[in-house]
């Protein structure tokens, strides 16, 4: 068995491993324990009675977060010359189309989101075995191909994420920073929770939220009772 250090202990004093807190009490907490040198990302990991392999129990959306992410969001809009203006009016970090497609077809993908519109589709969609595995692959169901350029890419900007139900039924988002206020995290986590309640498919039976779990980078995870959210 591996020996604990003193960090680690340290954090372990500090809460009830087996305990289920309040959401209030479980930002307190993780702000308490995370002992990085760095900014840590505040995650949810949600766990859901639904079986993600049958298509009418797919749990996915998009969340605009009250507070951001606290993370500096770098978009890349793939358009056409006349949407151009209206990307970069609302801060879209690259705009163009030929030359990303040749860019990200040899490596490139240094970007968190990508942007798109219906009409070049036919060529964004040659990019999807580079895409597709690192979750930048543009879906109209998360906003990201549409004609309202502007618009999508200030939501993003602005805190509007993405969240998709995994094979184990567990949906894992970052929702802030730890240099957040207790408040601003405690919304953010709210908003998604709510909004994936929201989601529920008529197919789901018995149980749908079946455990909520907060942690920060590297912290333990705190248990949230989902009667507080």
């Amino acid at each position: 068995m591996a020996k604990l250090t003193k960090k680690r202990k340290e954090v372990l004093a500090k809460f009830n491993n087996e305990g289920i807190y309040p959401i209030s009490e479980a930002v307190k907490i993780v702000k308490d324990i995370t002992f990085t040198n760095f900014d840590a990302s505040v995650d949810l990991d949600i766990r859901l009675g639904v079986d993600p392999r049958k298509a009418n129990q797919m749990v996915r959306g998009t969340v605009a977060l009250p507070h951001g992410t606290g993370k500096e969001i770098k978009v890349l809009v793939m358009c056409t010359p006349d949407k151009e203006d209206e990307a970069k009016a609302a801060g879209a970090d690259y705009v163009g189309l030929d030359e990303y497609v040749q860019k990200i077809k040899g490596g490139w993908t240094d970007i968190d989101v990508v942007i798109t519109m219906p009409s070049v589709m036919s060529k964004v969609g040659q990019l999807g075995r580079i895409l597709g595995p690192r979750g930048l692959m543009p879906n109209p169901k998360s906003g990201t191909v549409t004609m309202d350029i502007g618009k999508a890419v200030k939501d993003v900007k602005a805190g509007k994420i993405d969240f998709k139900v995994d094979k184990s039924g567990i949906i894992h988002a970052a929702v802030a920073k730890v240099s957040f206020s207790e408040d601003m995290i405690a919304d953010n986590a709210k908003e998604l929770i709510n909004t994936i309640i929201k989601l529920k498919p008529s197919a789901s039976k018995g149980t749908y939220v079946k455990s909520i779990y907060l942690s920060s980078t590297m912290s333990p995870g705190i248990q949230i009772d989902p009667k507080t959210v």
